[in-house]
């Protein structure tokens, strides 16, 4: 059926075509573990680069068609690379070419245990709450994560076991290339609408992802369009988890007492199975490591090592990762980039107990930023400061004439700074002893709170 499956049965060289990318190392590293030949390219000398070339790749610097030598058999490239680039039209022209997605793929049904993680939000945090999960349970998984873990200082690890925990976009439906044996779903938003539409698309890959799985879902049964998406779905178990009486899972007694603690009593079926100890703030992450308990247990993990991996987990990069205090100023930084994200991140900033939260938000792409103004506007006036930068449009041109003062407008008492030296010079000017800052986006504002660092240092 799929045709890069039977192709990783018959080669042995694969040549990967932006190999130093976040979601290209690690496919990259399980496929040296499992004995094939690597080369790959970059066009950035980055950590991941020079991670994937110790592991054994020959790698290349730039990009270009003399990279690819007459003995690769098999070429993968992410979709980040640009229309006309040298080596990948080469490649298109003289060998299998196949998209990250598709060898993410054909590994979902390699491995006889695999976990997609999907959800419009917290897929990251989720996957890296459970991979360290099944690595203290001695279940040895093979990972690929959107976020860097620090237990392994990467962004995946292959493991000797057939549990492979594999973060699922939805984003261009690419999860829909996979086939995993246990599907988690965390939540169904609206997002990607310049994709889908509207959340009746959403819905319905959600619903697709779902049949494909081979056993058993886990979800989020306090999500209404969770439980609206798998109605009648048949041939699989079903596991859900909520805070509602009436889940399989259910967390009880939660306390969030503020700073990077909370704790809830777990219960299955109606019986106490564990208190449960977290490491990272927020009620979001109740929910989320609920999620990952109810994985790790149908993947034969022990409670009291499922109870202990949870509380040693301290954060997936990019997800309210501390990035340190200096002159008694906190500096966070969060991937969150949809309005749903940013609300749970900054309700569990202004629980934390600062004098001041001062959140710092960089918009992502265009269409999001238009299609959701409002819903932004609203969750960014939870923080007792808001800075908002330039728009970064990623992908897309500015055809709507959206700018990021249309948004700063909506937000009373928000600053809108284009930016990033203007919005450090102005945080260094007015943060006090006591104060938080969090740096929100997908995009490059992380930046934010590292220059921030180097100032107040």
């Amino acid at each position: 059926m799929y045709q890069i499956d039977d192709l990783l049965k018959k080669v042995k060289k694969v040549h990967f075509i932006g190999i130093g990318g976040a979601g290209m190392c690690p496919l990259a590293e399980i496929l040296i573990s499992l004995g094939y030949n690597v080369s790959g390219s970059d066009n950035n000398d980055t950590e991941t680069f020079r991670r994937i070339e110790k592991e054994g790749a020959r790698v290349y610097l730039g990009q270009v068609k003399e990279n690819i030598t007459d003995d690769v058999e098999l070429v993968i490239y992410t979709n980040a690379i640009l229309a006309g680039n040298e080596e990948l039209e080469y490649a298109k022209a003289n060998f299998p070419c196949f998209e990250r997605a598709d060898l993410l793929g054909a590994m979902s049904r390699i491995f006889t245990n695999c976990i997609g993680v999907c959800g419009t939000h917290g897929k990251t945090t989720t996957s890296s709450m459970l991979t360290q999960v099944l690595l203290e349970a001695g279940l040895d998984p093979s990972a690929v994560i959107g976020g860097k873990l620090p237990i392994i200082n990467a962004y995946g690890r292959f493991g000797k076991s057939q549990n492979f925990v594999c973060e699922s976009c939805e984003f261009n439906n690419t999860f829909l290339k996979m086939n995993p044996d246990i599907a988690v779903i965390l939540n169904i938003d609206e997002d990607h609408l310049d994709f889908f539409g509207n959340l009746d698309n959403i819905k319905k890959s959600f619903r697709e992802f779902a049949e494909k799985t081979t056993k058993t879902i886990v979800y989020n049964g306090d999500d209404d369009n969770t439980v609206d998406c798998l109605r009648g779905i048949k041939g699989k178990k079903l596991v859900s988890i909520g805070k509602n009486d009436g889940n399989e899972w259910v967390a009880k007694n939660i306390d969030v007492p503020g700073g990077f603690k909370s704790s809830y009593d777990a219960y299955h079926n109606g019986e106490f199975v564990a208190r449960v100890e977290l490491s990272v703030p927020g009620e979001h992450n109740i929910l989320n490591s609920l999620c990952a308990f109810a994985a790790a247990y149908e993947s034969g993990a022990e409670i009291s090592k499922i109870c202990s991996g949870l509380k040693e987990f301290g954060g997936a990069g990019r997800r309210f990762e501390l990035v340190g205090t200096y002159k008694g100023i906190t500096i966070a930084d969060d991937y969150a980039h949809h309005p749903a994200e940013i609300k749970v991140t900054l309700e569990a900033a202004m629980k934390m107990k600062y004098n001041k939260v001062w959140a710092v938000h960089q918009p992502f792409t265009y269409t999001r930023t238009s299609l959701l103004l409002d819903d932004f506007a609203q969750v960014l006036q939870i923080p007792d400061e808001c800075i908002i930068s330039e728009i970064m449009g990623s992908r897309e041109v500015n055809t709507i004439g959206i700018k990021a003062s249309d948004l700063s407008d909506k937000v009373p008492g928000s600053i809108q700074l284009d930016t990033f030296e203007e919005i450090v010079d102005y945080l260094v000017d007015n943060l006090k002893s006591g104060d938080l800052v969090i740096t929100l986006g997908c995009g490059d504002v992380y930046k934010v709170s590292r220059m921030l660092v180097e100032r107040l240092k």
